[in-house]
């Protein structure tokens, strides 16, 4: 192989040593039209366009009756950006021969480049009527690509479409269909096609794994489920329909099918992360956090940079009430991405369980600067203010969280408890009558921070008046 490559390199020498002669009008020998084909791909393939299109130009002075060095010389054009040129060029070669397949995708392509979508699907239709067979099944794989290049992806699906209509057991055209059925949502027509190759190739394991994707596509999981056991009945060790299997099996919350697909796709595919992500989300389901965690860490030894996953791990710490070690995991998420508001969220709270009120209270504060609005936020941070004591901050974050979550009456309880605790007496009776007025069913809010409001005979008969009001 490197003799035949050593010799066509020389070749190549040799004719473009003679094709410089020709320009300078010093030789005297023969270029035929390969070579100078040859000539033009090969600066094409260096990149210089300019000296292609020169070749070209040559190439067609000398050849005008050409038709396949014409198209050469558009495809120059085209790479030059001078689209108009081109299809000029084009549009003589078309004279010439039109049988010829790269005539009518160049002419696509030139159309998408110069926006008008709606003349390159004529040109591809056209072109349709006048091929057969594997010039038929070529020209559409061709016109997929170019159709893809220029972001038309519903054209990119009509094309893969086509050649299975014309040749339904057609495998890269099985294999590539099932991804532009999920990226173009066209999942209906996905379906129609794949039971019409179906009925007369029923197995055909892709088909049926297309199928499945398809009503995987429409959310309709039972369905898909049914269609990826045929396609492994049919080859048993189809890795990609377990994965798929184990996917629906997961959003119908059958975790423990889900596990027996995903456990097969370890055995069928070397390891991936996302498998052992998701058998480890099915066992955290399961409420087997030590399994889970097993199988995060195996996810986490393949992904190390994902938090995420260290994130999961703290959380089956979290479910055994192993607070500092779900603290180490939180740590390694948060060295990633110290902002992150569910890790600091998580964080805070195994401080707290731990008793540890700063660091608590610093990893709640940045989830509140995350999340302003969410009143959740405010609540974990406030309560954890409660808990260690610090009553007139809590008052002071209470007030805060009122006016960012508009004004939730939750914030006035808090506000008022802190007033109490802090010896704020008139102020906790003021804020406590206007939080009972706006919603005197979470007062239990106000007591869960404040157990000790009965022990304040003017706060006792405040909630006695309440509730005779209420009475009548």
């Amino acid at each position: 192989m490197g003799e035949q490559y050593s010799e066509d390199r020389d070749n190549l020498q040799d004719l473009l040593h003679l094709y410089e002669q020709l320009k300078q009008g010093s030789g005297r020998g023969y270029l035929e039209e390969d070579s100078f084909e040859r000539i033009i791909l090969h600066f094409q393939d260096q990149e210089a366009f300019d000296q292609a299109l020169e070749a070209a130009q040559w190439a067609v002075d000398r050849f005008p009756y050409s038709a396949m060095l014409k198209i050469k010389m558009a495809d120059v054009l085209i790479l030059l950006r001078r689209f108009r040129e081109a299809n000029s060029i084009l549009d003589e070669a078309k004279l010439l021969d039109h049988r010829d397949i790269n005539l009518y995708i160049l002419k696509t392509e030139i159309f998408l480049a110069l926006e008008r979508p709606e003349e390159a699907v004529l040109v591809r239709d056209e072109s349709l009527e006048l091929f057969e067979g594997e010039e038929r099944i070529e020209l559409l794989f061709e016109m997929a690509d170019v159709f893809d290049d220029y972001e038309e992806y519903e054209r990119v699906f009509e094309c893969i479409r086509e050649v299975l209509i014309a040749e339904p057991t057609n495998e890269e055209a099985l294999y590539k269909v099932c991804f532009w059925t999920d990226f173009t949502g066209r999942n209906e027509e996905g379906i129609r096609l794949h039971m019409e190759i179906l009925e007369d190739h029923p197995y055909s394991e892709l088909a049926w794994f297309n199928l499945g994707a398809a009503y995987q596509g429409l959310k309709l999981y039972e369905k898909a489920i049914d269609a990826y056991q045929y396609a492994i009945a049919i080859e048993e060790k189809f890795d990609y329909a377990y994965r798929n299997m184990g996917d629906a099996l997961i959003r119908l919350r059958r975790y423990k099918e889900a596990l027996e697909a995903l456990e097969r796709v370890t055995e069928l595919t070397k390891p991936e992360d996302v498998i052992f992500e998701a058998m480890g989300f099915c066992y955290e389901r399961l409420k087997q956090p030590a399994q889970a965690r097993s199988h995060y860490r195996k996810a986490v030894h393949l992904r190390p940079e994902d938090s995420r996953l260290h994130y999961k791990i703290a959380t089956t710490y979290h479910t055994e009430g192993q607070w500092e070690r779900a603290i180490r995991q939180l740590d390694a998420a948060m060295k990633l991405f110290p902002s992150q508001p569910d890790y600091n969220r998580l964080a805070g709270e195994c401080h707290t369980r731990l008793g540890q009120w700063q660091q608590a209270i610093d990893h709640l504060a940045i989830v509140v600067k995350a999340r302003p609005k969410t009143a959740a936020s405010w609540d974990a941070l406030i309560q954890c203010l409660f808990a260690a004591g610090a009553h007139t901050e809590a008052e002071v974050q209470a007030r805060h969280a009122w006016l960012a979550t508009g004004e939730k009456p939750v914030f006035l309880f808090y506000q008022s408890a802190a007033c109490f605790a802090s010896g704020q007496t008139m102020n906790g009776l003021r804020l406590l009558e206007q939080a009972m007025e706006a919603a005197p069913k979470q007062l239990k809010r106000f007591m869960e921070v404040f157990p000790e409001a009965l022990q304040h005979p003017a706060l006792v008969d405040l909630l006695a008046r309440f509730k005779r009001r209420r009475s009548f």
